[in-house]
């Protein structure tokens, strides 16, 4: 006979294709019928927050959701760092848990609703007679709000018989958010006579553009008014044209295309959030910019935008290019008129990559690896200091081939299972990984899944400066000691070799043709790769110096 367990594993199976996880008493039953009567796939991790970060990121690289488990108690709370990331960057999945008895907590009990509730995530804890239709509930709110859900088993009801597992109804989703009403048409007509008559206009996407599958119709609105474009750090490649598009605004961004940014007369924001690092702190629009988000937010998200137009990405922009043809409006012409590849070009650093100090510099590092890494990559990013090199100096073809789990919660150490979620969503791409010292030391026990779960297909840029670099930025140059801020200079590659993987200590440039031999091997004849990159720590990112800057002004 069924167990309470089995409903919610049978019903999470058909809406989830894959769960990931450690297994522990509170989950044991769960995971027992998940294997067994189910076509869900478990990928086991070695850290509780390393099963939410895989389930992070295989909804960002494939839009399908994802689901976590851990037990109660001390593996609950491990995920919870985890669960606020997911929560801060909107990202829909499951942790399946265990939970105390509905008796009352045991001694190793913890209030573990309020501990979800305090991070953002709502629990649903499942009954013996209601197991199935909770969990589609649990799912079905997850993907409506965009947000991660807990599902709970009390312990005392995981192994009870619950009679056969019911035809749960299907999650009922609602419709993208349309621009309605005499208003909104109003403002979208208003919107449309101003970028006709624009000079220099300039269309800005994020995330939420991707997710809205906006990306033909921002093509089209680009070309009817001849704008140049920008995305944010999670939008990159949103745009299907790249010619005109000026790369990463914000601090990611090269300066020259940043002063092109600040010239636009016209510029219209979709499906981003205008976070502080995407607005240079509030200085990527000249104060005469007309600025007009649209977005599925309740109000306009930044305190520069003059004009707000409430609805779903893709839907307003058809309405802005049918008006815009309706109006007659001709392109502005400006794009035609900027050098755009020199414009976005940065600063590669020496051309022997050595920095004064002897070390590798980073930008000449992340430049050269540029042309060498696999172009069907999936770039998975840990957060720390050497977050811009990757957004600066390697391109990626969409939004869902660059993952930064971690970055909304400002977390560091979430990068190697981002790997695991990356390479079981996309089982035919290569997933490479740039991270940190720091942040790799901290995921360490996840280094194995990333080895077992990508293989051959993956790599990882270790950015080794034996220091957490932007704590040494911010803080060391504000005086503070520096002793707190370093890191013992670990060897990576030797860590790599040991859990099957192959490890290549990076000192000089041409120490870099290792990966040049690797993407020539047959992919099921090498191994995962890891490149221990020992750069220097004088070399700041731009967008370091921008934020000291700001907190100078403050």
């Amino acid at each position: 006979m069924p167990t309470v367990s089995a409903h919610v594993a049978r019903t999470v199976a058909r809406h989830v294709d894959h769960v990931f996880g450690v297994m522990g008493n509170g989950n044991a039953w769960f995971l027992d019928d998940l294997t067994r009567s189910t076509t869900a796939r478990f990928t086991a991790v070695r850290h509780e927050a390393g099963g939410v970060v895989a389930a992070d990121a295989y909804f960002r690289a494939s839009g399908r959701i994802a689901a976590a488990t851990a037990t109660y108690g001390a593996g609950f709370t491990n995920a919870l760092t985890a669960l606020a990331e997911a929560a801060q960057a909107r990202v829909p999945l499951v942790l399946l848990t265990g939970d105390e008895p509905t008796s009352g907590p045991r001694p190793w009990d913890v209030d573990q609703i309020a501990l979800a509730a305090a991070v953002g995530a709502r629990t649903y804890t499942v009954g013996r007679a209601d197991a199935a239709a909770t969990s589609v509930i649990a799912i079905e709110h997850s993907l409506t709000y965009r947000v991660p859900v807990v599902l709970a088993i009390p312990y005392d009801v995981a192994a009870l018989e619950a009679g056969p597992v019911p035809e749960a109804p299907e999650p009922v989703l609602p419709a993208p958010l349309a621009p309605a009403g005499p208003f909104d048409a109003a403002a979208i007509t208003d919107l449309a006579r101003h970028l006709a008559e624009a000079e220099r206009p300039v269309l800005l996407a994020g995330r939420g553009a991707w997710l809205a599958g906006a990306g033909e119709a921002l093509g089209e609105l680009a070309e009817a008014t001849g704008a140049l474009t920008a995305t944010t750090a999670l939008g990159r490649g949103v745009f299907p044209d790249d010619r005109y598009d000026l790369g990463v605004a914000g601090g990611f961004g090269a300066h020259d295309a940043m002063e092109l940014v600040r010239q636009a007369d016209v510029a219209v924001v979709l499906g981003a959030s205008l976070n502080q690092f995407t607005m240079r702190f509030g200085e990527l629009f000249a104060p005469g910019t007309r600025v007009v988000q649209v977005d599925i937010a309740a109000a306009a998200t930044h305190r520069h935008v003059g004009g707000f137009i409430r609805g779903d990405a893709a839907l307003v922009t058809r309405a802005l290019v049918d008006e815009l043809r309706a109006q007659g409006a001709k392109p502005s012409g400006w794009r035609e008129t900027v050098d755009v590849a020199a414009a976005r070009r940065y600063d590669t650093g020496p051309a022997d990559g050595i920095a004064p100090d002897g070390r590798l510099d980073p930008r000449t590092v992340a430049h050269r690896l540029a042309g060498m890494l696999p172009r069907d990559r999936v770039v998975v990013s840990d957060g720390g200091h050497f977050i811009g090199w990757a957004n600066m100096y390697w391109p990626v073809a969409s939004p869902d081939r660059m993952m930064m789990v971690g970055t909304a919660y400002q977390s560091i150490g979430l990068g190697f299972p981002s790997v695991a979620g990356a390479a079981k969503a996309r089982p035919d791409d290569a997933v490479v990984l740039t991270t940190g010292d720091g942040g790799g030391l901290m995921a360490l026990a996840d280094l194995e899944t990333a080895v077992r779960t990508a293989g051959g297909r993956g790599l990882a840029v270790v950015w080794n400066d034996a220091a957490y670099g932007a704590e040494v930025h911010v803080y060391g140059r504000q005086g503070l000691a520096e002793e707190p801020m370093l890191i013992p200079e670990t060897d990576f590659a030797a860590l790599a070799d040991a859990v099957g993987a192959e490890g290549v200590v990076v000192r000089t440039l041409d120490d870099l043709g290792r990966l040049a031999a690797w993407s020539a091997e047959p992919v099921g004849e090498r191994r995962f790769l890891v490149l221990d990159c020992r750069v220097s720590g004088s070399v700041v990112a731009p967008y370091q110096e921008e934020i000291l800057r700001a907190n100078r002004t403050r």
